[in-house]
């Protein structure tokens, strides 16, 4: 057990792992699946680690002055986690969001203290589905205050802070599970969290196979034709390159649609007790697909995301 915390930042990290076997008794399938409940974070998801380490890393290099205003384009969680990292050392933070994500997300940034700025999606978009071409948009927008506001820019598709976040979670799940892990996936939106932990996992034994998940209709990294990039899978999949994929550690491309995300979340719920989100659903789902098939009697590593707290809006878990 953790000392007494000068605050709720030194929380974050050091999350359980737990075994999904009664999802797998449910879908029949043999093999293991191992699951990191980054959703127990502090602010309920993964991006809490990378909040913390860019912001004490510029600090640490003085990228980071105390009057200057922190600016951060988000689908949310990331937000959320600058949030609770800017209220406790004291920083202006102002998020940058799209209107298509779920307002559970901007009303828990807002709790928190961040100022949080919704931009409009792009014509034709639907509520719920954020494309490349929303998030291109709310980059914009980013750009522009940090510009007006000579604020600092966290940049989180880009920082190498968020790889490096995640690759000491990867070695956290690697300690947890003895090393008994044959594969790991991950639904990718920044892809720091694949890089990390597939580069923490490989460094343990290069035989571990890396999957990146992508919805079903956008299925761009893998090179094939988009033919929607308006999913339902909130966080990613955003059908465009990403600067902190390191293809090299790739060992297949796997593709889930917008039910089966769903349809798994909702089973993770009901058999496990864990409430987790549609990026999480689709992890869960793109595990079960890689038992029933390549994958069959092995043991696979995920992260649940973040909680499905942030999706009671949505149809998620309207049942």
């Amino acid at each position: 057990m953790k000392k007494l915390l000068s605050g709720i930042h030194e929380a974050i990290g050091q999350t359980p792992v737990v075994s999904l076997n009664r999802l797998t008794q449910v879908y029949g399938v043999s093999g293991n699946l191992y699951a990191k409940l980054e959703n127990l974070n502090p602010g309920n998801s993964k991006k809490d680690r990378i909040a913390l380490k860019i912001i004490e890393n510029a600090e640490k290099n003085g990228l980071l002055h105390m009057n200057q205003p922190i600016v951060e384009l988000t689908s949310g969680n990331t937000g959320t986690g600058l949030a609770i990292v800017c209220a406790v050392k004291g920083y202006r933070f102002i998020a940058v969001m799209s209107k298509g994500n779920s307002p559970e997300r901007a009303r828990m940034m807002r709790a928190l203290g961040a100022e949080v700025v919704l931009v409009n999606q792009s014509e034709g978009s639907v509520t719920g589905q954020v494309s490349g071409e929303d998030l291109a948009l709310v980059e914009k927008e980013t750009n522009r205050i940090v510009e007006s506001l000579d604020g600092f820019r966290v940049d989180q598709f880009n920082a190498i802070e968020n790889v490096r976040a995640h690759e000491l979670a990867g070695n956290e799940i690697w300690t947890q599970c003895e090393g008994r892990i044959d594969a790991y996936l991950d639904f990718v939106g920044t892809a720091g969290t694949f890089t990390g932990y597939a580069t923490a996992l490989k460094r343990h034994n290069p035989a571990i196979r890396c999957y990146v998940v992508e919805p079903a209709s956008a299925q761009y990294l893998a090179g094939k034709v988009v033919g929607n990039s308006n999913h339902r899978i909130q966080g990613g999949g955003y059908a465009s390159d990403l600067n902190l994929l390191d293809k090299s550690l790739v060992s297949g491309y796997l593709a889930v649609t917008d039910e089966e995300a769903i349809q798994a979340a909702r089973d993770l719920a009901r058999h496990e007790g864990i409430f987790g989100g549609f990026s999480s659903g689709a992890n869960v789902a793109a595990a079960l697909q890689l038992l029933a098939g390549k994958e069959n009697g092995r043991s696979i590593a995920l992260t649940i995301n973040d909680t499905g707290l942030k999706y009671l809006s949505t149809d998620l878990f309207n049942e």
